[in-house]
Formats: structure tokens, C-alpha cells, sequence
């Protein structure tokens, strides 16, 4: 046993089992289709609809399920809040499952007129505002969604019938300061992000997808999101607790969804001997 839990490396801290230093799980306890969550409550309740449960592992702030959900093996991981906890959770999952889909469930505010609060939101990309990513790529490297979870996401939201809008997001490293957040004694540099980024056609504001979709495209991992609109920063409206609870369901039920569809997509493009999936 004491073999199992010493580090041998300060580069890779995992111990001889294979269980990620962070995260606290290891190969075989996390399934290839992974939904993200911020919120570790988030994370039980996506569980709570799974048809069975295998493991559940509770590590510092992250909380990991994997069961099965429409017969397939899928986890659930509740990462905590911004986009250095995101890095940790992508690359030591990445240590645990060979080609892994993860697909963000999380909570925005919206920047355009359109979007009301409790709609959802899927990014086919981020404007990186955060630098964790910076610290692997260039800051002129783009962070995409992969175009299939992407377009599962927008099949999922029309065939549920769940108001929704696709574009770009931008992933600010903080709540406050770095969304423009005006609170007494605390006034943000730029007063004025979030209408900056509107006149741009940004989307929404959130705080850890431009770090999934960097690292996902660095590590060859087909990533994307979905978020719900907890705020619309335009008319300075938050959500209510029942708004917001109906429109956390509405977000996991279309991440969940999402993965039936790319299934149907693995199986046309295994049965096809294609590369790409197509209509």
C-alpha cells in the first residue's frame, strides 16, 4: 500500500496506481464521455439521472461520478470555479482515459439583447481573457469547440425544445474584476468589458471554457459547451432560485442528450469507415 500512494515524479504527481494527485482518480474509475461541471451540487445532480452509479471519489474541491446513462459508461466531474481548476481537471483526466469527450455544463451571463436569462448558450469558441492557457499555447492560438459536439449540442437543445443561442464566448479569469463587475470598493479597470465584448458578437461571459477548448485541442480531445444564462449583463438581470433551477436541469439534460447523439455519430462513422462524421 505504501508503494501505491508515493510519488515518484514532481513533474507527473501520480501515485503507483495511477491516481491523479488533484482530482484523486485513477484509470478504470473514469469513463471516456465525461460532462464538466463548476459546481460539485451540479455534478450530483447530473448522477442522479445516470441509471446506475459505479464510484463516486471526492478529492479537494473535485467530485467525480462514473455510472452508466442509456447503457453507456459515462462520468460526471465537478471541477470547481475558473480556469486554472479547469487545467488541472483536463490534463489529469487525460492521464486516466485514452481519447476522452468532455463537454462543459456551466452557468454564463449573456452579453446580447436576445439572450434571456435561463436560455442556453453553446460556444463554438472562446476569446481567451484568462492566461492559464497561455502557459501551453500563443496567445494568437484560437480555443474551438470540436465541430461534432457542437452540432450534437444544437441537435440536443432544437429536439428538446430548449431556447438556445451558438457562438463565441469569453472566459474571464475571475467574477468581479474581470467581467467589469462594479461592487463598492472594488471598481474594475475596465468598466466596460461586457460591452466591449457584445460590439464584438461575443455571446456570453463565463470563466473556464477557452481553457477546456485549448487544452482539449492540444491534447486531441473532442471538447465542447454549454452553458445557462444565470445573468444578462445587458439589462443587469440575475436569475431567480426556481429560474435557475429549471435552467441548470434544461443545460445537463442537453450535455447529456449531446452524448446520445455523438454516439450515433462514432457508430456512422465506424459502420462508414469515415473519419468525419456528415449529414
Amino acid at each position: 500500500m505504501a508503494k501505491k500512494s508515493t510519488y515518484k515524479s514532481a513533474e507527473r504527481v501520480v501515485d503507483g496506481s495511477g491516481r491523479q494527485y488533484h482530482i484523486g482518480v485513477a484509470p478504470g474509475e473514469v469513463a471516456s464521455d465525461i460532462l464538466l461541471c463548476g459546481d460539485p451540487k451540479r455534478a450530483e445532480r447530473v448522477a442522479a439521472l445516470f441509471d446506475s452509479v459505479r464510484y463516486e471519489r471526492r478529492n479537494r474541491e473535485y467530485v467525480t461520478f462514473t455510472g452508466k446513462y442509456h447503457g453507456r459508461q459515462m462520468s460526471v466531474m465537478g471541477t470547481g470555479i475558473g480556469p486554472d481548476n479547469m487545467e488541472i481537471a483536463v490534463i489529469e483526466l487525460a492521464q486516466c482515459i485514452k481519447s476522452p469527450t468532455m463537454i462543459r455544463i456551466g452557468s454564463c451571463g449573456g452579453l446580447q439583447k436576445e439572450i434571456r436569462l435561463g436560455d442556453l448558450v453553446v460556444s463554438t469558441g472562446a476569446v481567451r481573457l484568462e492566461n492559464t492557457s497561455s502557459f501551453f499555447v500563443p496567445e494568437s492560438y484560437p480555443a474551438v469547440a470540436h465541430h461534432e459536439v457542437v452540432t450534437a449540442l444544437l441537435y440536443s437543445c432544437d429536439e428538446l425544445g430548449f431556447r438556445h443561442h451558438a457562438g463565441i464566448t469569453a472566459s474571464a479569469p475571475g467574477f468581479y474584476g474581470a467581467q467589469s463587475r462594479k461592487v463598492p470598493g472594488f471598481p474594475p479597470r475596465n468598466p466596460d468589458l461586457p460591452g466591449e465584448m457584445a460590439k464584438v458578437g461575443v455571446k456570453n461571459f463565463e470563466m473556464e471554457i477557452s481553457a477546456l477548448l485549448t487544452l482539449a485541442s492540444l491534447g486531441k480531445i473532442r471538447a465542447g459547451a454549454v452553458c445557462a444564462a444565470y445573468a444578462q449583463r445587458n439589462q443587469n438581470k440575475f436569475i431567480t432560485p426556481k429560474q435557475k433551477d429549471a435552467a441548470e436541469l434544461r443545460c445537463i439534460q442537453a450535455g447529456l442528450a449531446a452524448f446520445d447523439k455523438l454516439a450515433e455519430m462514432d457508430l456512422w462513422k465506424k459502420k462508414n469507415r469515415k473519419k468525419y462524421w456528415n449529414p
